[in-house]
């Protein structure tokens, strides 16, 4: 069957349903799958449609709970080559994922490899999609609808059975009205121990963290108290070195109560990191605003410069996920860019000139893309470990 991308701006897009859609307990593709779902008249889904230009890394990217509410769209012309590993996990940390479950709510693609060849595959593509009841469209032309939204930026859109028409009355919802965050975070806390004698123990606030970021804490050594995106801090009870607010998905105005924490901790001097979302949420805390993207930097090789440590002189390739940036304009007194986009010169990274607090916009855990910045998971381990002074 064929489905259509209905954008806000009235653009329509037709392309073949590979992915869930409901049908009846006959259909034999769902059949295949194990799923039996009855038919459903108008069904739909809607949210906010973005472009990753990735060419690898998909199984990362699908189940980055950043993605929460988006119908993403990706530029590479050939997806599922590879297919998709095992979801094995250890307490709830999945191994090779970014969380337990696809979080986009449609998938856009060029052509879909329908036979996949990798040794750690195993379910293709479709399969994944299906299991996690994801829509999805082939055999658009993506670079044609990137192009479209780099235009006129991210726009809200919805994909429809192939008889539905766009009309002027034609509900869009918006997911950054919503708390998307409260979606995706735990709702309790939970501990979890290294192998071996922990060299420190991290306070990390979950607003839909990325499982590589808790798989690099684990590796390097430190105690993870994993607390929900709206914990109060000064309830906690267990000791801890440093306090680390994660990536999230939705407009970080959304989550008050994380920048009320932050606040919190800046008052009783902990050593604090950010990342992604949570860069955002420290801008706000610090008294900065935020702003939102014309389309986001979503990729996994996007460059950004450290003008304090290297002066502008070394360039890092970055894994990026993010639709917000700080407002460089309202930083206040005692609050420096640390790092910038090389690309359009916006905010990817601040830090306090004396006080152990510091973020970046991007992603230095990677999955997917490279590992450029990693070590900056080894200062915040330093900082909380010794001197408390801040890095560099």
């Amino acid at each position: 069957m064929n489905l259509k991308l209905i954008l806000k701006d009235g653009t329509e897009i037709i392309g073949e349903s590979f992915g869930y859609w409901p049908k009846t307990k006959s259909s034999p593709r769902f059949k295949k799958a194990g799923i039996g779902q009855p038919s459903r008249r108008h069904f739909f889904v809607d949210g906010e449609v973005v472009f990753n230009t990735g060419m690898v890394g998909y199984p990362e990217t699908f189940t980055d709970p950043s993605y929460r509410g988006q119908i993403l769209v990706l530029t590479y012309p050939m997806i599922g080559n590879y297919g998709v590993p095992g979801e094995c996990d250890t307490k709830g940390i999945s191994k090779r994922f970014e969380s337990t479950k696809i979080h986009l709510r449609g998938l856009i693609i060029s052509e879909e490899c329908e036979k996949e060849s990798h040794w750690e595959s195993k379910k293709g593509l479709e399969k994944f999609l299906i299991k996690h009841k994801i829509p999805a469209i082939k055999g658009v032309d993506t670079r044609a609808l990137t192009q479209k939204l780099r235009e006129h930026g991210v726009m809200l859109g919805k994909i429809v059975e192939e008889d539905e028409s766009y009309s002027k009355d034609m509900a869009f919802s918006d997911p950054n009205i919503l708390n998307l965050v409260a979606e995706v975070s735990p709702k309790k806390k939970v501990v979890l121990q290294p192998k071996g004698r922990a060299v420190a123990t991290v306070a990390l606030i979950d607003c839909g963290i990325k499982h590589n970021i808790i798989r690099a804490f684990l590796e390097r050594g430190v105690r993870v108290i994993r607390l929900p995106w709206d914990a109060d801090l000064s309830e906690l009870k267990e000791k801890y070195d440093g306090v680390f607010y994660s990536n999230g998905p939705g407009d970080p105005a959304m989550v008050k109560k994380t920048a009320e924490s932050l606040k919190w901790a800046m008052k009783q001097n902990k050593v604090i990191f950010g990342i992604c979302l949570g860069s955002q949420v420290m801008g706000l805390a610090a008294g900065a605003k935020t702003y939102k993207l014309k389309y986001g930097h979503r990729s996994a090789n996007q460059p950004c410069i450290d003008i304090i440590n290297d002066k502008g002189q070394r360039c890092y390739i970055t894994s990026q996920n993010h639709g917000y940036a700080v407002d460089e304009k309202t930083l206040p007194k005692g609050w420096k860019v640390w790092f910038r986009n090389a690309n359009d010169g916006t905010v990817e990274g601040i830090r306090h000139v004396s006080k152990p607090w510091s973020s970046v916009q991007f992603h230095p855990e990677a999955s997917p893309g490279p590992e450029d910045a990693a070590y900056l998971f080894d200062q915040f381990i330093d900082q909380m470990s010794f001197t408390k002074k801040p890095v560099r």
